[in-house]
């Protein structure tokens, strides 16, 4: 699916149960599940809620699907489940199982689609993802999570279209310009991508991973001092020593691309190679793909 030039907005869509999941990508997705996106009950309306734990979670929907494999509901909560346990290839198998017999249920497609995007099967994760919308009545979640895909296939130009699409229906919607900045991060636009990051972290409902991807790139530009208060900031002790150091660890990834790529002994194929990985998988660590 092309984006549409010409898009009018429409009703904020039901949350899928997904979460980048990416992204990128993302992906992404690309990102395990909320849990909290899956909720309720699947039949009597007595019937208690799936556990807390991810595992038990994962036995609450398997019973229900062995009863009722063809069940579009009961197979999108097995599946999203199975993906927030990180089960990336039964939910890929639960789901295209269901699309096959669900093949015109549009929530359905879409969750398979961030599945495979999840799984690494980014060409058909946004073949299946185009069939989970149309131009005349887009969904801006799943726009950005084209993106993301389209990223992690290294097609940024076409990538920034989708997300310039999302952001005609959702203006500064902070996932969307997450995402948009993890794109210039690949592309090693690194003031580009600050920018866009700003802009998302600025707005009053961006989530935590916002404040992780702008932190991350202010890092990468050398601002490291900088990086660490943003990464910080509003968190009480204990959790802002745990994300200093997990933005060090992030930081870290590229310093060894860096060195690789200054590693002259190298096979020039090799160089390229492990230069080119890091950044990659940096942005699929970073994305966000719901």
């Amino acid at each position: 699916m092309r984006p549409s030039p010409r898009l009018r907005p429409f009703a904020r869509p039901a949350l899928f149960a997904a979460s980048f999941a990416m992204v990128l990508l993302g992906l992404g997705a690309c990102q395990t599940t909320d849990l909290a996106d899956v909720t309720g009950s699947l039949s009597d309306k007595a019937e208690k809620g799936p556990p807390a734990d991810p595992r038990s979670e994962v036995e609450f929907y398997r019973e229900r699907y062995r009863a009722s494999p063809n069940d579009p509901d009961v197979a999108l909560k097995y599946g999203t489940a199975l993906r927030a346990l990180g089960q990336r290839s039964q939910a890929v198998a639960v789901l295209e199982q269901a699309t096959i017999a669900n093949p015109n249920h549009k929530e359905l497609l879409a969750a398979y689609g961030r599945a495979l995007a999840d799984n690494g099967n980014f060409q058909q994760a946004f073949d299946v993802l185009s069939r989970a919308h149309t131009p005349e009545d887009p969904d801006w979640r799943i726009l950005s999570v084209q993106g993301a895909v389209l990223d992690q296939l290294d097609r940024h130009d076409e990538a920034r279209q989708y997300y310039a699409t999302a952001l005609k229906i959702m203006p500064d919607e902070p996932s969307v310009l997450s995402n948009l900045g993890l794109s210039y991060l690949l592309s090693n636009e690194l003031p580009k991508a600050e920018e866009t990051l700003r802009r998302a972290y600025g707005r009053p409902d961006a989530d935590k991973r916002v404040r992780v991807n702008l932190a991350v790139v202010v890092g990468l530009e050398g601002r490291v001092n900088e990086a660490e208060r943003i990464m910080k900031a509003g968190l009480p002790p204990a959790e802002a020593a745990a994300s200093t150091t997990y933005l060090k660890r992030l930081l870290a990834r590229k310093q060894t691309a860096q060195a690789a790529q200054k590693d002259q002994k190298a096979p020039m194929v090799h160089r390229v190679q492990s230069v080119a990985a890091p950044d990659k998988d940096l942005a699929k660590m970073l994305s966000r793909e719901d």
